[in-house]
């Protein structure tokens, strides 16, 4: 039954959730934002559907069923709280996308790490004879991804705070929470909220599914977790016991999987991932977790994990120069994803490139985990300053640059072999490049040109 349908945003997910309501036959408006090329582009296709478009106002009139919202507009701004009043309903494109088609859904949030794990459950799925696809902030749209699902399916999706502050009804069968720490705190007005955002990935699961959490939220959130197993969830824990229900590398650096009724599935060791760090033996764990639960075989998990590779701009090796080697962690853009990316080189010293635009973060932790690990920082862009200034008291080498390009100049003048060359900057990229997979790019762009001039 056709509606009438507001749609609040004209991003991808705008265009996905305008193109599904025009499909529908629904009555259809939308308030694309500031008049300029990129919205006029997105625009077009609609109008010239005589699609009502406001460009440059936030004031919504009329009445409509539901409002589809872009997840770059806050709760907290006036053109999301006019849209509310105007709307029965105001809903994210997921919560749109997953009342289409409600079955086999999985959700892994958390600040870091949801791309990875969101990757490797669905590389598990496939590799266990499941028809996976991920589908949300990576790859497509859970609208496309939902239009497209073939018979069966599973969809898994990676969900931003931002997604899932907008959710009313959404229920995967199984939802992942890797952790919480301070982020987008401006578009969701506090961290309280930031976190209850979070939170929302288990709202409305029924009696039976699969919540999957680690050490992290149990510890800071347990009466959280609580009322999760009093509501008849089943709780998965990826952290360090052998409890059931529970993923966890053992005394002999085994990962391991023990069921409801406490028997062990030892998968495979440790040392055999390709992707390093505790963070991402703790994604590792909770993806195993995760397709455990969907009734994956522990041999087919094992062989999945075996064979998974460090994704681009996430801990990625690119290069070898000189006996210098070269990870691109762009997708470093906090100080706690930089804090995790440092477990990954705990066998050598490495020269780390910080810097960017500044998040704010107390640099204190940062500074005390680099020291034994990190011998020189190479502190950069409108961040440098700050940086320099935090790592300057300390025993680790720091140096200050202007930019990304003589930061990765000077790093290569005073790397020797052996060591490693690491972007992670726990900024965000904005003061130089469009975005984090720019600034990963351009690193390996400059390892390339780095290397032909070393013959």
């Amino acid at each position: 039954m056709s509606q009438k349908t507001l749609i609040l945003g004209l991003g991808k997910s705008g265009q996905a959730a305008a193109r599904h309501a025009l499909r529908d036959g629904d009555e259809l408006t939308i308030y694309a934002g500031a008049k300029n090329a990129a919205n006029e582009s997105a625009a077009a296709p609609f109008v010239a559907d005589g699609v009502h478009v406001i460009f440059d106002s936030e004031n919504v009139e009329g009445t409509y069923d539901v409002c589809v919202v872009s997840p770059g507009i806050p709760q907290t701004g006036e053109f999301y709280k006019s849209a509310a009043a105007a709307a029965g309903q105001i809903i994210s494109e997921p919560e749109y996308a997953w009342r289409i088609s409600p079955r086999d859904w999985v959700a892994v949030t958390g600040t870091n790490g949801k791309t990875t794990t969101t990757s490797l459950i669905t590389h598990l799925l496939n590799v266990c004879g499941k028809n996976a696809v991920a589908c949300g902030n990576i790859g497509d749209t859970t609208l496309s991804a939902v239009e497209a699902r073939a018979e069966p399916q599973v969809l898994v999706a990676e969900m931003s705070s931002f997604q899932l502050a907008s959710t009313v009804d959404f229920a995967p069968r199984v939802a992942v929470l890797l952790n919480i720490t301070p982020d987008h705190i401006a578009w969701h007005g506090s961290f309280v909220e930031y976190a209850l955002a979070k939170f929302k990935v288990f709202e409305n699961m029924e009696e039976g599914a699969v919540a999957v959490i680690t050490r992290e939220i149990e510890a800071s959130y347990p009466e959280q977790v609580v009322r999760l197993e009093q509501r008849g969830i089943v709780v998965m824990r990826a952290c360090e016991t052998s409890n059931a229900n529970c993923a966890y590398a053992d005394e002999n650096g085994m990962l391991c999987i023990v069921d409801v009724d406490g028997v062990k599935h030892e998968l495979l060791a440790v040392s055999e991932l390709n992707i390093k760090g505790s963070h991402n033996l703790e994604n590792a764990l909770s993806a195993a977790a995760a397709c455990f639960a969907l009734g994956c075989d522990s041999a087919d998990i094992a062989e999945g994990l075996t064979s998974f590779m460090p994704l681009e701009h996430r801990i990625e090796p690119c290069g070898t120069v000189g006996g210098v080697d070269f990870f691109n962690d762009s997708k470093a853009t906090n100080v706690d994803a930089t804090l995790k990316a440092l477990t990954a080189f705990s066998e050598r010293t490495i020269v780390l490139l910080l810097g960017g635009r500044d998040k704010g973060t107390d640099l204190r932790e940062l500074v005390g985990a680099c020291t034994g690990v990190v011998s020189a920082v190479v502190a950069y862009g409108e961040a440098g300053q700050r940086f320099f200034d935090a790592f300057e008291p300390s025993s680790i080498n720091v140096y200050r640059e202007d930019g990304m390009r003589t930061a990765f100049e000077r790093a290569c003048e005073i790397a020797h072999p052996g060591q490693a060359i690491v972007l992670s900057p726990a900024c965000a990229s904005f003061d130089e490049f469009d975005s984090f997979e720019q600034r990963g790019e351009v690193f390996k762009e400059y390892v390339n040109e780095f290397a032909a001039t070393q013959g």
